[in-house]
């Protein structure tokens, strides 16, 4: 038995603590796995027998390499890729001339004074589904893909999947929106409760620009021993795991998913709370589909950089627009923008 300490490349968030430790601890050598986001490192327990700790990481980087994560002895330096935006930055202010024009055209409302709308709902969950912190869920698929599709059933299962994650999503989030139906927060309080969402979001924003890696600590995640449970029941082999797991998916730790989750809370509506995680799972279904019936990953592309740091700024626009009308909705600011 050894104890031994790596470095894992290409950690950004929780889900990656996550996903990391579930892999690896899969592995039939392994006793005991332990991933951190502070240090991009995981230390494993294990039997290896003479194998060089270079050799072990080639090893351990054979069930992480699909989902873009490599093990190595020595740390690499991080690399910013400043040059991406040249490209990401002209891309962002486009999304946001185009977001302003749609307002003014009254064609489609993505903000409305004081809260969030469906329509924000949606394309928060087309980024979402991009980014990487989607490799847990598209884990969770890929490993449940490949349970049934030894059995020779491939659509039947992710037909239930999306199915059970959509109904789940509107349930769960009418839940929650229901709860706070019983809270009367106020202005002040529902400026509060905007403020912290802001401040998800942005951070959230910037870890997607991936330019200061100790912003990665602040993220906020679900408990640990949920998300475990929550990835776990793709390791059931049974009728239903496809819909249990769609179901698991609200729980597992995405930022995106949270931030969504702690506006429904101020809806103190179970028709508007449940419409506005489903408006956002809709935005995730065509991205997860793709990874539903593929390997697709957005992650391992070429443009990765350009990707992921566009959707950091316009996600970063999206805050400070709702911060904005949250500043005006309680009388601090005069109105800003005409929508």
């Amino acid at each position: 038995m050894k104890t031994l300490t790596f470095h894992v490349h290409g950690m950004h968030c929780n889900a990656c603590v996550l996903m990391t430790e579930n892999e690896l601890g899969d592995l039939p050598n392994i006793t005991q796995v332990k991933s951190s986001l502070k240090n991009h490192s995981v230390e494993v327990t294990g039997e290896f027998g003479d194998k060089t700790e270079v050799q072990i990481a080639e090893e351990l980087t054979i069930p992480l390499k699909p989902h873009g994560y490599t093990v190595s002895v020595e740390k690499n330096q991080h690399n910013a890729k400043w040059k991406d935006f040249k490209i990401a930055l002209p891309i962002a202010l486009g999304f946001a001339i185009l977001f302003v024009l749609l307002q003014k055209l009254g064609i489609v409302n993505l903000v409305g004074g004081d809260d969030v709308t469906y329509g924000t709902a949606f394309v928060i969950g087309i980024i979402a589904s991009l980014s990487t912190c989607m490799a847990v869920v598209g884990g969770l698929v890929l490993s449940m893909s490949a349970t049934f599709a030894k059995e020779g059933d491939k659509i039947r299962p992710q037909l239930m999947f999306h199915g059970g994650r959509i109904v789940s999503f509107f349930v769960l989030g009418g839940v929650i929106g229901a709860i706070g139906s019983a809270f009367t927060l106020g202005t002040t309080g529902t400026f509060a409760l905007s403020l912290i969402i802001a401040i998800v979001m942005i951070v959230l924003g910037i870890n997607l620009l991936d330019i200061f890696p100790w912003a990665k600590r602040l993220q906020p995640s679900m408990p640990k021993f949920i998300s475990k449970r929550a990835h776990g029941i793709s390791n059931l082999n049974h009728t239903l795991t496809p819909i249990l797991v769609g179901i698991a998916t609200f729980f597992l730790p995405c930022g995106f998913t949270q931030s969504m989750q702690l506006y429904t809370l101020t809806t103190g509506s179970f028709l508007e709370g449940g419409l506005t995680m489903l408006s956002f799972a809709l935005g995730t279904l065509p991205v997860l589909t793709l990874i539903s019936f593929s390997s697709f990953s957005i992650q391992n592309s070429k443009k990765s950089g350009v990707f992921f740091k566009s959707a950091g700024l316009i996600v970063i626009l999206f805050a400070l627009f709702n911060f904005i009308n949250a500043l005006v909705v309680i009388g601090v600011i005069p109105p800003v923008f005409n929508f």
